[in-house]
């Protein structure tokens, strides 16, 4: 059991860096410790974990929270969402940066890899705070026809998938924020572009091939990703490219059909493609290629249509691939925004919304216990060997929270094994008391 503590030692320090708002330091509470509590809390998928952890310490003298986390002194609640306020998200970059290492390493290469060793990685945007009550200066607005004004928090997400596999990993996001000597609010195609600013280049290890909504498939986005080297998938709608798809009309594409079993029935999976089509109007439009897929069932039922438009060269040998890591961009939405949003991570809960970063601060820790989870379960033994016991996420992290909220334990490694074995060592439920 190595890489869970070392990930935990890591993001110490991180926190450690926090600013410290406080006059003259009352409390005696580390920042590390702040920024520990805040993550513990979505790492163990518990609001209440340090609540009970509270108690274990009134009644031992230590809890889990100092064994497992190396949290010092474990902060209120309202102390931790006021100290966390004046956190840039930005400063856990460098726990971000730790995820993508791990992402490089051969396991989870092999594991994500796809057309010819690529790493996917997708890119959409999602809100995950509205109130018509509480604001801060990094809200974007909304004013309804009735006249009241809505306050909202949205993010630009880039997240790592791939085809065939339920796993995704999130790296670091970009905040969509009005940003200053702007006059019009942010939107995902400004947040994409700093995002590849910011992060593209020390992503380029990794071979990424980025995949995005229609939305992405314009000129300005289309020339970044190329003109930097990298790769795109982009889904293409014709609603939105009229100039792209007038110049394919009439035109005889490539053509590509596959029979696929699916169960007890065969589908078929057709493919047309055209290479060097503009994007847009204009002679100094982007030349990018248009792949288009159905897939009909037995009956000549079309089941599934969609189009993409791409930079990668085009054949019947790697057509198929490259429209499966396109659709593979629903992954965002579906093992990520839906899994934060709706089993365990509470991402639309409102955590704590404060005056100024804390909302978005608790949301990037949010995405960093996910991270942190999803690695784990590829590449750590001990804990997908308990994940794979009790099989579904709520029953794991329920008997997490359980056992931790009785017993103190002094390692990961004896917590998960004591959920691997059904046994809790005599020698820890010696001396134990509740208060």
């Amino acid at each position: 059991m190595e890489l869970l503590p070392s990930l935990i030692s890591g993001l110490k320090p991180v926190c450690a860096a926090f600013p410290d708002s406080r006059q003259g330091r009352a409390g005696n509470i580390a920042m590390a410790d702040f920024g520990l509590s805040a993550f513990a809390m979505f790492f163990m998928q518990s609001v209440s974990f340090l609540a009970f952890q509270r108690r274990l310490e009134i009644g031992n003298g230590r809890s889990n929270c100092q064994t497992l986390f190396g949290i010092e002194k474990i902060p209120s609640d309202n102390y931790i969402r006021k100290m966390l306020d004046d956190v840039d998200p930005v400063l856990l970059l460098p726990s971000f940066t730790r995820v993508e290492q791990l992402v490089a390493e051969p396991t989870v290469r092999q594991t994500f890899g796809r057309l010819g060793g690529r790493t996917l990685v997708a890119w959409d945007g999602t809100e995950y705070f509205r109130s018509e009550n509480l604001g801060c200066e990094n809200c974007l607005t909304c004013k309804h026809a009735n006249g009241k004004v809505d306050h909202y928090h949205t993010l630009m997400a880039a997240t790592v998938v791939a085809p065939g596999h339920s796993k995704v990993i999130p790296l670091f996001p970009e905040f969509i924020v009005t940003q200053d000597g702007a006059e019009k609010q942010d939107c995902e195609r400004n947040a994409v572009k700093r995002w590849f600013e910011k992060h593209g280049n020390r992503l380029r290890p990794l071979r990424p091939v980025y995949l995005g909504d229609d939305l992405f498939a314009c000129q300005p986005i289309v020339a970044m990703v190329k003109d930097n080297g990298d790769d795109f998938i982009f889904t293409c709608k014709q609603s939105s490219h009229k100039a792209l798809y007038d110049f394919i009309a009439g035109a005889e594409p490539e053509r590509h059909e596959v029979k696929v079993r699916q169960r007890k029935s065969t589908e078929t999976r057709r493919y047309r493609w055209f290479e060097g089509v503009p994007l847009r109007d204009g002679k100094d439009a982007m030349l990018v290629n248009w792949i288009g897929m159905e897939i009909v069932d037995a009956k000549g039922k079309v089941k599934f249509a969609s189009a993409w438009v791409t930079s990668l060269a085009v054949s019947k040998y790697n057509v198929a691939e490259i429209a499966e890591a396109g659709r593979a961009r629903w992954k965002i939405e579906n093992e990520s925004f839906n899994v934060l949003k709706n089993h365990g991570y509470e991402l639309e809960h409102n955590f704590g919304h404060g005056e100024k970063f804390l909302a978005m601060t608790l949301a990037a820790l949010n995405l960093l216990a996910f991270a942190w989870h999803s690695l784990l379960d590829l590449i750590e033994p001990p804990w997908l060997a308990a994940r794979e016991k009790l099989a579904k996420r709520t029953t794991f992290f329920g008997d997490l929270l359980t056992l931790t909220s009785y017993v103190v334990f002094p390692s990961w490694q004896v917590l998960l094994e004591a959920i691997n074995t059904s046994t809790i060592p005599p020698e820890l439920l010696k001396n134990q008391k509740i208060e």
